[in-house]
């Protein structure tokens, strides 16, 4: 199912009992953030919230505010029109493992598969409803950055923060798109940060700008079908279209048209589209910011975002987000994107048998996965083979346990952590890039990774003993107290 609209997205939230309307009047300073944090962190992820009267500087804004939309397991499966994410990566392990059908029925599945992937390639039209108003800067209109409901989210925050941006550029050389996450902090009415760091593409792009000394255009989306921010923070094999993507998430194609002020192409139904440019060399400070991190990430310089012209539909919906200490919104969709690319990383690796990233792990910093052990040192194997791929460059810490571990009940992990391993023989130490947010390495950027071998023992391993058996009740003493407890009532 796609949605024409974010504001589509908010009501069937609505109709879902997914959502709380404030209708008084909360200020973006701090406020927004505080009510917002409380729902995070309720069970579940809380539920969303439409701020409908936010105010800016006791002025009230022209636009409600959406958060936590996507915080929780049955949010994030509504954001892409499913009732389970794990729909989304059945159809991805389909996709992965297809080959000539067999009967008219493997035949059926094949083309409706097919139609799916037709469905990824986006149309371009000459308008849409994110141009229904138009504020060109060199007109002076008067409207600016100042009026949109920005948050300050955390008190030691540097300023304003654009928290929820698909940031939209090109590759010069070959015209390759790239879609991204990237703060933004308002610096004034038409300026901003641009938060892209070394290890992202849109730091690429911009490095090739740079070499031939030319402005980079560059926009940013607000709002429109949430597939389109899913598919902005999904690991994406690099090079893979983020626009083909959420095509064949939203199983409709995603209708481009022309900015009004470069030639990048957006998405027609998004709520806000911010157009402009990042100058060759200009940086400026940037930050603090409290980061999904937990703590607040100090000042640096990042390439300076200087606005053109700001377009948006006319009744639009400001999405934003909020990170800060876990578990927040981000938790679930990390955890949505983990689901939906398992069949990609079992493709790789098919011994594998579950992935999760915990909250207390804030993404990447914790990996746990189970494997079907078969010979020794497979567990090192995993490792190392994830840490090659992607963002799981990242990943500060991987256990890796036996199958039958439920990787997604972090006290099983524990225990199997604690009981499993030596220290000294089950555990490895690599030197690999970390993520930029990441405070605790002695340098930017780079440090030590650590990986744990919790599974069973194999001969060559070095135990030399028999390894012991798991203490489990009988099956069938299992039955029969579970109907003698639903007897009980118990």
């Amino acid at each position: 199912m796609a949605y024409r609209s974010f504001r589509d997205f908010v009501d069937e939230l609505d109709r879902s009992q997914e959502l709380i309307r404030v209708r008084e009047p909360v200020a973006t300073e701090l406020e927004i953030t505080e009510v917002a944090d409380r729902q995070m962190k309720a069970a579940g992820g809380g539920k969303a919230l439409l701020f409908e009267s936010p105010t800016i500087q006791s002025r009230e804004s022209g636009f409600p505010v959406a958060i936590n939309t996507m915080g929780s397991a049955r949010r994030m499966a509504l954001a892409l029109g499913l009732g389970s994410v794990d729909e989304l990566a059945h159809q991805m392990q389909l996709i992965l493992k297809a080959k000539p059908p067999t009967s008219m029925s493997e035949g059926w599945t094949l083309l409706r598969q097919g139609i799916d992937l037709l469905h990824a390639r986006p149309k371009r039209i000459g308008d849409g409803p994110c141009k229904e108003v138009i504020h060109r800067f060199e007109k002076n209109t008067g409207f600016s950055l100042d009026d949109l409901p920005i948050l300050r989210c955390w008190p030691k925050d540097g300023g304003r923060f654009i928290t929820l941006p698909n940031v939209y550029t090109g590759d010069p050389d070959t015209g390759q798109r790239n879609v991204g996450v990237y703060r933004m902090q308002v610096f004034d009415r038409c300026t901003t940060g641009m938060h892209w760091q070394v290890h992202k593409v849109g730091a690429r792009h911009g490095k090739r700008y740079y070499e031939r000394n030319e402005p980079m255009p560059v926009a940013v989306c607000l709002g429109g079908d949430p597939a389109y921010t899913f598919a902005a923070t999904a690991p994406l094999p690099d090079g893979l279209d983020e626009i083909l993507f959420a095509g064949f998430v939203r199983k409709k194609s995603v209708e481009l048209v022309k900015c009004e002020t470069s030639d990048l192409e957006v998405p027609a139904d998004v709520d806000f589209v911010l157009e402009g440019f990042v100058q060759p060399g200009e940086l400026r400070e940037e930050g603090p910011f409290g980061d999904h991190t937990g703590f607040y990430t100090p000042l640096d310089k990042y390439p300076v975002f200087h606005l053109t012209a700001i377009t948006h539909r006319r009744e639009a919906i400001y999405p934003a987000t909020i990170v800060g200490v876990p578990p927040m919104e981000d938790f679930y969709l990390g955890d949505a994107s983990v689901r939906v690319f398992l069949p990609v990383f079992k493709m790789n690796f098919p011994e594998i048998v579950d992935m999760a990233l915990p909250a207390e792990g804030v993404f990447h910093n914790l990996v746990f996965v189970s494997i079907r052990k078969q010979y020794p040192y497979q567990a090192y194997k995993i490792m190392h083979g994830l840490w090659g791929m992607g963002q799981m460059m990242f990943s500060k810490y991987i256990v890796v346990v036996d199958a039958d571990c439920d990787v997604r009940n972090t006290s099983e992990v524990l225990f199997r952590l604690c009981a499993n391993t030596d220290p000294q023989r089950d555990t490895t130490f690599i030197k690999n890039p970390s993520d930029s947010l990441d405070h605790a390495p002695t340098a930017p950027n780079i440090g030590s990774h650590m990986g744990f071998d919790a599974t069973r023992k194999l001969a060559g391993e070095g135990y030399p003993r028999d390894w012991p058996e798991l203490v489990r009740m009988d099956e069938q003493v299992r039955a029969k107290v579970d109907e003698m407890l639903k007897r009980w009532g118990i």
